[in-house]
This record gives C-alpha cells, structure tokens and sequence, in this order.
C-alpha cells in the first residue's frame, strides 16, 4: 500500500497590513526627509501607543534601525514604512495623511479597526 503525505506551505511572513499613505503624506515625508538629507536607509515607522476612550494613540517617526526578528517593513507608494510585527493585524485598513490646515498641521491617522472616540469598556464609556 502506498500512502501520500499532503504538506501545505505556509509563508513564515504573513503579507503586511494593508497601509494608504495619501499623496499630501508622501510628499510631506519625501519633502522631510531631503529636508534633513535623511539617507535611502532612513524609513518611516509607525508604533502603536497604547489607546482609551479617544481611541488609538500612535507614534509616527523616522528610524534607521531595522529588526528583521521583530519588524516588518514595506513598501507603500515609494514610502518604506517599518511597524513590528506584532502591531501588522492593527494596520489594516489603516490611512495616513497629512493635513496642513488653520486647525494644525501634521500626521493623521484613520484606522477602522480602532475608530475615534469610541470609548472603552473599563470607563464606562464603550
């Protein structure tokens, strides 16, 4: 008798979240980055904080230390970005943009998986 042994191939990488970077953020980081003649290893990384009732706090800076045990980094619109694997779940869906308006200027953030504002359960408030 012969038996067959089926084996399913599993990347050890699951693909990156799906991240947008709107054209005015693009920009903004390619205008900073020959602004402080940041080199070609120099990405952007993004960090979750932690979150609350106002939802989501995040940490946006440039970075030239890379992990590849803990960090994923990817291309996104001619921006390479770098999160730790652990955040890439959070990610997905996740927009930044930047706005430069008579309210404030910098990075925004939208992410559905964490909306704004929608409190949590431990205050009362979710």
């Amino acid at each position: 008798m012969v038996s067959c042994l089926l084996l399913e191939l599993r990347s050890p990488n699951p693909a990156p979240p799906m991240i947008t970077i709107t054209p005015s953020a693009t920009s903004e980081v390619k205008r900073i980055k020959e602004l402080q003649k940041l080199g070609d290893e120099t990405f952007l990384r993004i960090s979750i904080l932690g979150g609350g009732c106002s939802g989501m706090q995040y940490a946006i800076n440039f970075d030239t230390q890379f992990d590849g045990l803990i960090d994923t980094t990817y291309d996104v619109d001619g921006v390479v970005l770098a999160t730790a694997k652990k955040f890439d779940p959070h990610f997905d869906g996740t927009e930044i943009d930047f706005v430069d308006g008579v309210t404030g200027r910098g990075f925004s953030i939208e992410n559905p998986n964490f909306p704004k504002g929608t409190g949590c359960p431990g205050c009362g408030h979710g």
